[in-house]
């Protein structure tokens, strides 16, 4: 932000370790607002830190007396600091937030699963502006409504909005070549503006009812309506009250198509935490136009000793980081620096924010709601936790390692003749499936189609090699050192990746290979491990089902991924190859010639007649179609 001092105090040179460090810096940090940052030996980032007088803040960890035994921890660790000054607490509150989301520090409280939301957009670039969903960066000029907690609900919703207000949602290429209405006509989810059903006037009265409803005027709106209707049939207008009446029972069925709906509340985040075992958990309920759009849990990684006060004011402050809070939000917990939150929060909306604790009436109800959803989520979890360590537990004990493994990784390979082929890297532990730490790899060759084991060579080399040198940060997942490999297959791949480690000087990374045996028979599967014979286990084994759906997890996701490279493939034109065409003169060009060959043998002079196309691009287009071309 601009009113953050570019100005940063940094004794990476400084060799003293814990409060010498600390007392080091504090020769040169100033009294005012910013975010401090403590790092270790190797530069890695320990801890980020917000504080209204910076020196006072950080001399407080000179006091090792005063602290409690986390932090004592990370003060022995601290190599260095880094001040960052503001110009208000608010802004390194931000700051704070943003710097512990992008490094996560160790001894932080981190919100761990942070995925985009689905949002709805209506566009208004256009004569005719279409209803979507919509994930990741906003475009300028659309209109939004959200955040949605799922797919599923938004997807729910725009069905309903279809029926209110029948704007369209075909892609502008489908809408362009329509000569007769879709299905969505027939079934009065869409006015069919692509073939003229609709004036572009009448068309443009129901997008900015839409726009009225999605900021939040729905009832004012269906009031408007039902008017429109009773005048409508007093005029004998049946046809046209008839249309209304089904606009009208669309918007009743957007108001009851959630088990949470209150009537008082219009635009709300409803934040419930539940803690239970030392682990937490996060419930956030969004309400958007009287509406519950769905909710979602999350649970946040922090210490033992951590408060729910620190708890959720860290969650809320990483949560919005990325996000435009609303006006209201609702929390079942006071938190002691909730002014500061909102001061920091309004920045972010560019308008007021309230953080409020309800005491009565529906916004207590609907909080008790989504207190009692974050009970209920934390102790499936906590169950659901139980038996997985017994499980990895179990498989510690059947492969004999050391302790239960923390990370699984499971390696499959898929392609057809060679086509597309791609290798994956699936991840399982404590948390079940890890499927932010997935990867892919397509296979770069040379290599002869159907060889697996070359493709596997490739994948472990790319996978290892950078892990080997040490290189990259300790929090990057594709680093990480796994405790179990699982080869999808017999003897032979675990020999052959075993030489690839080897061949990288990795020699202590125990490997298990798994595989049908000859009668391919699921559930009957051979277990090989170097030094010890191949062997099944029960068939109703839990450890073998455990096993059984991590191969299938990789074999899923390797299926999926190679299916998505080779429609890649079929749809490729030799168009999208030649250096500065895009997608709107490909589609200029294939407009003009009718194909990739017309294109080809077109001269210079008549790609120029095509909109878009200059004398250079076509003459680098000729230039790539004959390459003898300016020799």
């Amino acid at each position: 932000m601009s009113s953050v001092s570019n100005s940063i105090i940094n004794q990476s040179s400084v060799r003293e370790c814990g409060v010498d460090a600390i007392r080091h810096a504090l020769k040169t940090i100033p009294d005012n607002p910013g975010v401090y940052r403590m790092l270790g030996e190797k530069g890695d980032v320990l801890y980020v830190g917000k504080a209204l007088n910076l020196k006072k803040r950080v001399t407080s960890y000179t006091h090792l007396n005063r602290l409690p035994e986390r932090l004592k921890l990370m003060v022995s660790l601290t190599a260095s600091m880094e001040i960052v000054v503001t110009s208000t607490e608010a802004e390194a509150l931000l700051l704070e937030a943003n710097y512990i989301k992008k490094m996560k520090p160790r001894f932080n409280i981190l919100l761990r699963d942070d995925k985009s939301f689905p949002w709805l957009m209506l566009t208004m670039n256009q004569e005719f502006p279409r209803l979507l969903k919509q994930r990741g960066k906003p475009i300028p000029g659309a209109v939004y409504w959200g955040p949605f907690a799922s797919a599923w609900a938004v997807d729910q919703t725009l069905q309903l909005l279809q029926r209110a207000f029948l704007l369209r949602t075909c892609s502008d290429n489908v809408f362009a070549s329509r000569t007769r209405p879709c299905l969505l006509y027939q079934i009065k989810r869409c006015s069919a503006p692509c073939v003229d059903r609709i004036s572009a006037q009448d068309y443009a009265h129901l997008v900015s009812q839409a726009r009225e409803f999605l900021a939040g005027g729905g009832q004012a709106l269906q009031q408007k309506l039902t008017q429109e209707m009773e005048q409508a049939a007093e005029d004998m207008a049946f046809e046209r009250a008839a249309l209304i009446r089904d606009r009208i029972r669309g918007f009743a069925s957007i108001r009851a198509s959630s088990a949470v709906n209150p009537t008082g509340i219009n635009e709300a985040d409803v934040i419930a935490l539940w803690q239970e075992a030392g682990e937490s958990c996060v419930q956030v309920f969004f309400i958007r136009g009287g509406r519950n759009n769905g909710n979602r849990a999350f649970y946040p990684s922090h210490d033992n000793s951590a408060s729910a006060e620190d708890i959720l004011s860290a969650f809320m402050m990483q949560f919005y980081e990325n996000k435009i809070p609303p006006s209201l939000i609702l929390t079942n917990i006071e938190l002691p620096d909730r002014e500061l939150l909102e001061d920091a929060l309004k920045l972010r909306r560019d308008g007021k924010v309230t953080v409020a604790v309800p005491q009565k009436g529906e916004k207590k109800e609907v909080l008790a709601h989504a207190v009692l959803n974050a009970r209920e989520a934390l102790e499936r979890k906590l169950a659901e936790s139980v038996g997985q360590a017994r499980l990895l537990s179990q498989v510690a004990e059947l492969f004999g390692l050391e302790a239960p493994p923390d990370r699984i990784e499971v390696y499959d390979n898929s392609h057809i003749m060679g086509q597309a082929p791609y290798g994956v890297m699936i991840v399982g532990g404590k948390e079940g499936f890890e499927r932010r730490s997935y990867r892919k790899y397509a296979i770069k060759g040379p290599v002869t189609p159907g060889d697996d084991f070359g493709m596997m060579r490739e994948v472990m080399t790319r996978r290892f090699s950078r892990m080997a040198r040490g290189e990259g940060k300790e929090d990057d997942s594709a680093l990480q050192k796994p405790d179990l490999l699982l080869i999808d297959g017999g003897k032979g791949q675990v020999s052959a990746v075993r030489e690839i480690l080897e061949s990288l000087g990795i020699t202590d990374i125990p490997l298990v290979g798994i595989a049908k045996g000859v009668d391919r028979n699921a559930g009957r599967e051979w277990f090989f491990i170097d030094g010890r014979e191949p062997f099944q286990l029960p068939e109703r084994d839990p450890v073998l089902y455990y096993l059984q759906r991590l191969r299938d997890e990789a074999h899923r996701f390797a299926i999926t991924t190679h299916r998505t490279g080779r429609s890649k493939l079929l749809t490729h034109s030799r168009l999208d190859d030649v250096p500065g065409i895009g997608a709107v003169r490909k589609k200029a060009l294939l407009a003009r010639f009718g194909s990739v060959k017309g294109v080809g043998q077109a001269s210079i002079e008549e790609l120029m007649m095509v909109p878009g196309i200059n004398k250079d691009t076509a003459n680098g287009i000729y230039g790539y179609f004959h390459p003898e071309y300016g020799r």
